[in-house]
């Protein structure tokens, strides 16, 4: 491998440090900076006055269901009910070998309260089960058939993790909520071939290099999806490296214990791949009345749908803690948190002295009395930054369920003031994996039309350099690699990101026309 110079450019080091004009690779690692090299193998990266920085990493994503998305049928921004149903009528038509049809994601505002009705489907595909995932992962809506093949009816008790929603009569309407529910359908839906989830990770992972990305926690693996990722880093197919999150089954526990580690050894076997992580879903969405919250919903009298009962799930991460994993927590609701909290609380009360890295992804709702334990417990805070504006979703669906706890939402800065580390990710296909235009949120708080003025909660707006921090360092502390990614320091890795413009040099609203000109992962270029 070459030695590559880099300069011409911004050269992004921390503002207070001595200025770089030249940064020199070799061999994958940064080696130097202000020296040029004077061998004839060198390539000379002229950065046309714009900036180098450490490759951005994204926290919490869920590449492969964006793959797989992309395979169709095409839903993802379709305005209405009725061209939802059009596309999965012409994807249909279009593949009449397929036995079940499989898509995600609509968007949960186009039918009432998020009630989407089997029926509706029936009329486009009646002969073959479709189920389609909501945009949010924590929802699905199916046709008829695909009741009929899991055995749904007005007789069928709601599962402890889900919810079948349900006409006036009883029977089930066609939408499921959360994944008990959700899973007796799709767990009767036959497994795509691996050769389509290695293409899926192909295009996905991609994309994610094209934004500047070269490392990404797959916040949600099961064990089918082993196969997959390892065929993929097998084949050459990952622009990305991955750290893979194998889901703890509230069902299945304690009796998973034993195959967390022997998946563990299998995907650490592939180039690119790690598994140091187990991952916790503790409640569901507020916008279906499933996350978990300290008080009521404004508008129904429950608190949400908790996944593990408290005990169980401290035993729970106490038990993947000692066999060697770090945690990462999805929580949504105030009572959620305050759960995850109590869980990172168990464990760091342990005299072993173990580095434990513990993520809380999501934190939507955070209270006042929780504020300052991500601190105290070495917690770090995944958060979405485009979840953070008052748009559509959040001012029909969100706010109106909350109350006065709707003041508590994405409280980034003050987690940041309380001395907690903050990393960001995107959750992506649940929202957009580019980075850029994530910062641009975190800073302004404001929709990409620039509304509200001022910004959403302005008093918990994140500075440019905060920011950054949060989608580079922040994230390679949390894939316990701080010592090689997230900054441009000699003996770190040459994950590099070359962005048109220097974010810390525009202003907040211009950060999302930043464009990025090129990746590197590892010295190797991406992008």
């Amino acid at each position: 491998m070459p030695h590559i110079e880099f300069t011409g450019g911004t050269i992004g080091v921390p503002h207070g440090t001595p200025d770089v004009t030249t940064l020199v690779v070799h061999d994958g690692t940064i080696v130097a900076a202000n020296s040029l090299s004077a061998t004839g193998r060198t390539e000379r990266i002229d950065l046309g006055g714009g900036y180098l920085g450490p490759a951005f990493g994204d926290g919490h994503a869920h590449p492969l269901f964006a793959g797989l998305e992309l395979q169709g049928p095409q839903i993802r921004g379709a305005a209405s009910v009725a061209a939802i149903v059009d596309s999965v009528r012409l994807w249909a038509d279009a593949h009449p070998e397929a036995t079940w049809i499989v898509g995600g994601s609509y968007d949960s505002t186009l039918a009432p309260l998020g009630s989407f009705d089997a029926a509706w489907l029936d009329a486009a595909v009646p002969d073959r089960p479709v189920v389609l995932r909501s945009w949010d992962y924590h929802s699905a809506w199916c046709n008829t058939a695909a009741l009929e093949a899991a055995g749904i009816t007005a007789d069928t008790v709601d599962p402890d993790d889900g919810v079948f929603v349900r006409r006036e009569d009883g029977s089930p309407l066609g939408t499921l909520l959360e994944s008990g529910a959700v899973e007796r359908v799709l767990g009767r839906a036959p497994r795509r071939p691996v050769t389509d989830g290695v293409e899926a990770l192909r295009a996905s992972t991609a994309i994610l290099a094209s934004l500047g990305i070269t490392w990404v926690q797959e916040a949600w693996v099961e064990p089918a999806d082993i196969e997959v990722w390892v065929t993929a880093a097998e084949a050459g197919a990952l622009s990305v490296d991955a750290d893979l999150a194998q889901r703890a089954d509230p069902k299945a526990w304690p009796q998973q214990r034993t195959l967390l580690r022997e998946r563990r050894t299998r995907i650490e076997a592939a180039p690119g791949l790690t598994a140091q992580t187990v991952k916790f879903f503790l409640d569901g969405i507020i916008e279906n009345h499933t996350a978990h919250l300290l008080e009521d919903y404004a508008d129904a009298c429950t608190r949400g749908l908790p996944v593990w009962p408290d005990g169980e799930l401290q035993q729970a991460a106490l038990d993947a803690h000692e066999l060697g994993f770090d945690l990462h927590l999805h929580a949504i609701g105030d009572a959620g948190v305050r759960s995850a909290l109590d869980a990172a609380r168990r464990i760091r009360e342990r005299p072993d002295g173990v580095d434990r890295r513990i993520t809380i992804a999501h934190v939507q709702l955070l209270d006042d009395s929780d504020l300052g334990r991500f601190a105290q417990l070495d917690v770090t805070a995944c958060f979405q930054p485009l979840w953070a504006t008052a748009d559509e979703v959040m001012v029909q669906r969100t706010l109106p369920l909350l109350g006065p706890r709707r003041e508590l939402h994405y409280r980034m800065r003050s987690l940041l003031e309380s001395g907690a580390r903050l990393s960001f990710g995107s959750d992506w296909p649940v929202t957009s994996p580019d980075v850029l235009a994530g910062i641009r949120t975190a800073v302004t708080r404001q929709n990409p039309d620039g509304t509200p003025l001022g910004g959403w909660h302005p008093a918990e707006r994140l500075s440019v350099d905060a920011a950054l921090e949060a989608a580079t360092s922040a994230v390679a502390y949390q894939a316990r690699a701080e010592a090689t990614r997230g900054t441009l320091t000699p003996g770190s890795r040459a994950d590099l990101v070359w962005l048109s413009a220097d974010p810390r040099a525009v202003p907040p609203e211009q950060l999302g026309d930043i464009t990025v000109l090129g990746t590197w992962r590892n010295g190797q270029r991406t992008f």
